[in-house]
């Protein structure tokens, strides 16, 4: 417990106070944002403003959970560290995009196959070292597919390899659907970090309660035997998730509108990749879909209005797509758009909450 908390109070505090000195940095070596050509005309006010704020996400992230460890006299598990891996391989491919973009002076970046096959390679990589890495006897990722825990049996059980090549896909899938949602949501200032705070916060609670009804707790009463949960070292991640959660906060105070930076593809895709880590490693990838509904609710409006553009020969079901740019040309205030998101992401990330508790009580 006391890492958790060292962890968020960390992190939040150093991301609070130094991403004022990555704003000036920015702002010192060029790095501003560009702007699509077709958004609402008040994005135009953001031209230019520092980005690649998600620089300072990882490294507030990383400072947070290390030294809750430290102070804590632990060490590092392999079941946090596949999160943070997650977070920094995916981060990197968001600042190769954001990157290109500066330097050619435009809004596009990597392109999509190319985006796409970093992601994966990424989520790959996390696959295979989360399903063949054993410590206490468990992986970190398990080899069937789970909602609030496995619902299906051991793939790899049934079917060797050829499950575990499924599981790998799986988890892939999941990896990138994830990463492009949040990327998807990144449009206002302040709304895909408010959003990942309760979507993320959420497995702060989840990962507690998988430790504290963990089936290798000594202390579990026997009459909740059935109930426990089949996790590898959920209490870390519920510290690496709170640590991510100081650092959102910290980050916030400087992304709430009107921003003074921006978190760039740097920060979104390392915050769905971290968000995806953490419902495959607690087991609960299925759940994701409640968790992060506001993700998927945007990510769903790209999805139609791309479909129903092509269908109907050019005719659109929104204004524009992602949905909050929808409302914005319907005009209203973007301070308004994001905070009712929020509201929306918080009933998601509870209603998700509520399931996950719900199973444990009547299971």
């Amino acid at each position: 417990m006391r890492a958790l908390l060292t962890a968020a109070g960390v992190a939040l505090v150093f991301s609070l106070l130094v991403t004022p000195l990555f704003i000036k940095l920015f702002k010192k070596i060029g790095w501003g944002q560009y702007i699509w050509w077709d958004l609402p005309k008040s994005h135009e006010a953001k031209r230019g403003k520092p980005t690649m704020g998600g620089l300072v996400l990882i490294s507030a992230t990383l400072v947070g959970y290390f030294v809750g460890k430290f102070v804590n006299g632990e060490s590092p598990t392999i079941s946090a560290l596949l999160v943070l891996y997650m977070m920094v391989g995916l981060g990197i491919v968001g600042f190769i995009d954001d990157y290109l973009k500066i330097s050619r002076k435009q809004s596009l970046g990597l392109g999509e196959l190319a985006k796409i096959t970093g992601q994966v390679i990424v989520a790959v990589s996390f696959a295979v070292a989360a399903t063949l890495i054993s410590d206490r006897g468990m992986t970190p990722a398990s080899t069937a597919i789970s909602l609030v825990r496995d619902i299906t049996p051991d793939l790899y059980m049934i079917w060797g390899v050829a499950g575990l090549i499924i599981i790998w896909v799986w988890i892939t899938g999941i990896t990138v659907a994830t990463t492009n949602a949040v990327n998807l949501t990144d449009g206002l200032d302040g709304l895909a970090a408010g959003a990942s705070i309760l979507s993320i916060g959420s497995f702060v609670i989840i990962n507690f309660w998988q430790w504290n009804q963990s089936c290798t707790n000594i202390n579990i009463d026997p009459e909740f035997a059935d109930k426990c949960y089949q996790v590898l070292y959920p209490l870390d991640l519920a510290v690496v998730a709170a640590a991510i959660c100081g650092a959102l906060v910290g980050f916030l105070w400087h992304n709430t509108n009107p921003a003074k930076i921006i978190m760039g593809d740097n920060g979104s895709l390392a915050l769905g990749g971290a968000l995806a880590a953490l419902a495959i490693l607690s087991r609960t990838e299925l759940l994701l879909v409640l968790i992060g509904g506001l993700f998927v609710v945007i990510t769903l409006s790209v999805i139609i209005q791309r479909l129903y553009f092509k269908i109907s020969g050019g005719k659109r079901v929104f204004l524009m797509a992602p949905l909050h740019h929808h409302f914005e040309l319907k005009g209203w205030q973007e301070v308004t758009i994001v905070v009712r998101f929020w509201i929306i992401a918080g009933l998601f990330a509870a209603a998700g909450i509520g399931i996950f508790y719900t199973e444990w009580l009547y299971r």
